[in-house]
């Protein structure tokens, strides 16, 4: 057995919770991959992976090993690249999550030139609703809209977005546009809510020192800001969003900023990424160039 061969097959495996996806993954057929399992497993003498007919889930030691594991997946990725300054030398696959906002409006435009600059730079892309588990599913590096800490992840500031309020034509010219939020008792908001339990606040305002919530109406209520997005497109209610997320909407005059003077409190952009003491190179790169493409439509 080839002890480091086997582990990367692990990782695979305990990121993708899949033997068949991480067979595809990797190239290899899937009776390989699990032969290998089974050999680390009785090499290191315990269940690393618990197999149901649904998916396939880490033990206890699992979890642990696949920390060291990753580590030290990631040191030797490390070493490997530490003397490779050509762009063409840069290789190996990373896992990222963007929410799909930002993905579609700022990223993906802009990644056939990163990925023609990187040629060896393969790039899985997750657009999860959810906060993903970043160390449990495998990932390199996270794009966060908020600021709620996470545990066991370092912190990359990127800047805040403006957000701003916004309603369709075709609203507006049904129900007249609001100048201020005592005129809301008269109109309908799209309300997004992302967890079913959780209750939607109603209308923000940032007074410059405090944030001020008005619950207002609506007939509808989101999990997801693509559709929050659509909804307010298709005239069904006001929404408050990035402003930088829908500049091609307000260029193309299918959204109207309304209220401008009683915004919510500008959202705060990290990237986090895990507590390692080395990151891959191409984790670094991939981060800067983010960092850089998104730089324009900030706010410090």
């Amino acid at each position: 057995m080839d002890k480091f061969h086997a582990m990367q097959i692990f990782a695979r495996v305990a990121e993708l919770e899949s033997f068949s996806r991480a067979a595809i993954s990797l190239g290899l057929a899937k009776g390989n991959v699990s032969r290998q399992i089974q050999l680390l497993e009785k090499h290191i003498g315990t269940r690393l992976l618990l197999r149901t007919t649904r998916r396939v889930q880490l033990t206890h030691d699992g979890r642990l090993y696949y920390e060291r594991c990753r580590n030290l997946l990631a040191t030797v990725d490390e070493m490997d690249e530490l003397f490779k300054h050509d762009p063409a030398t840069l290789s190996g696959q990373l896992r990222v999550d963007i929410p799909a906002e930002l993905a579609c409006a700022f990223v993906i435009p802009a990644l056939p030139a990163f990925l023609q600059h990187y040629p060896g730079i393969s790039l899985e892309l997750s657009s999860n609703e959810h906060r993903s588990d970043v160390i449990g599913e495998g990932f390199d590096c996270v794009l966060r809209i908020g600021d709620a800490e996470e545990s066991g992840l370092m912190t990359r500031r990127l800047g805040h977005f403006r957000m701003i309020n916004l309603a369709s034509p075709g609203y507006l010219a049904r129900f007249g546009t609001p100048l201020s939020p005592d005129d809301l008792s008269q109109h309908a908001m799209v309300h997004y809510q992302p967890v079913p339990t959780s209750a939607h606040q109603g209308f923000e305002f940032f007074d410059g020192r405090q944030c001020h919530y008005i619950q207002t109406g609506g007939v509808i209520t989101v999990n997801n800001r693509l559709t929050y997005h659509n909804a307010c497109l298709a005239g069904l209610g006001i929404i408050q969003a990035p402003a930088a997320s829908f500049h091609p909407a307000l260029q193309a005059k299918q959204v109207v900023e309304v209220m401008p003077r009683f915004s919510a409190q500008p959202v705060p952009l990290s990237l986090r990424y895990p507590q390692r003491r080395n990151l891959s190179r191409r984790t670094h790169v991939f981060m800067e160039w983010l960092s850089q493409t998104l730089k324009p439509h900030l706010a410090s």
